[in-house]
């Protein structure tokens, strides 16, 4: 049966985020991602994951300045000291809170990008990623990357799986993986049982995501057959997480019906 996590980012934001740790757990929740941890103490963050029998999954090394629109900087040109100081920080708050995972985002890239110009991002991203993944190695911990559709984050420099599969093969390194977000996915190129049928034996998916298309609420909202994707992943063996990044239409705890009904139907 597939495993499922809050994510904090998106999800029970009727709390103040120390206190979605609490209302995750009272939901039957064991484990949970966010986007960032840097604005909290890692000391009080492992406290809030041990006091409710929590697991940290997953969350994002620093993006660049997230405020002003950045969306990460591992693929931008002149910016590899800041990509190597934020994957410092990020395997410091890992190491804290016992998490496996660190996505590293790409960023952005402008749309009347030169070929020229799009080869050296990629270069750069690349050479990144390596020296990222080499790092992550000695402490045990995973670097991802994930295909973001252009609907919600235009320029992003990764949109589709066969890319970032293609990255990941390149760099060569066992601990860069890929994140696939089933929302992302299905809005850029759709296809989700032979892409989970394709990618998911191959080793190289370490993370799932799930929301509703095209809305982004609960996932049994819109176009998806959730129970179907569900079954298909369970099918093919995976044993990582699932992450609930979605925005709950009318309260966390009243929309979560979609995933006690699977609990229930598949005890």
């Amino acid at each position: 049966m597939p495993r499922f996590a809050a994510n904090l980012s998106m999800m029970y934001t009727e709390h103040d985020f120390l206190d979605r740790f609490t209302a995750a757990s009272a939901d039957g929740f064991e484990a949970v991602e966010y986007l960032f941890p840097y604005a909290y103490d890692a000391t009080e963050l492992r406290r809030r994951l041990d006091d409710h029998g929590l697991r940290q999954v997953l969350f994002n090394a620093p993006p660049g300045a997230w405020e002003s629109g950045e969306r990460g900087v591992a693929a931008l040109p002149g910016r590899e000291a800041e990509v190597r100081s934020g994957i410092g920080r990020a395997l410091e708050y890992a190491a804290a809170l016992g998490c496996p995972r660190v996505h590293v985002m790409a960023g952005l890239v402008r749309p009347e990008a030169t070929a020229a110009e799009l080869a050296e991002h990629r270069d750069t991203y690349l050479a990144n990623l390596a020296w990222a993944a080499e790092r992550a190695a000695a402490a045990g911990v995973d670097i991802l990357i994930e295909p973001i559709n252009g609907r919600d984050m235009p320029g992003y420099f990764l949109n589709r799986q066969a890319e970032a599969h293609a990255v990941v093969r390149e760099v060569g390194a066992p601990n860069l993986k890929v994140q696939l977000d089933l929302y992302h996915c299905q809005i850029v190129e759709g296809d989700l049982t032979t892409t989970l049928r394709r990618d998911l034996p191959t080793g190289r998916v370490a993370h799932l995501q799930v929301a509703g298309v095209p809305d982004r609420h609960e996932p049994d909202r819109g176009e998806l057959n959730l129970r179907h994707l569900f079954d298909t992943i369970d099918d093919l063996g995976f044993d990582g997480w699932i992450g609930c990044e979605y925005s709950p239409r009318a309260g966390t705890s009243e929309g979560l019906g979609w995933l006690n009904d699977y609990r229930g139907e598949s005890a």
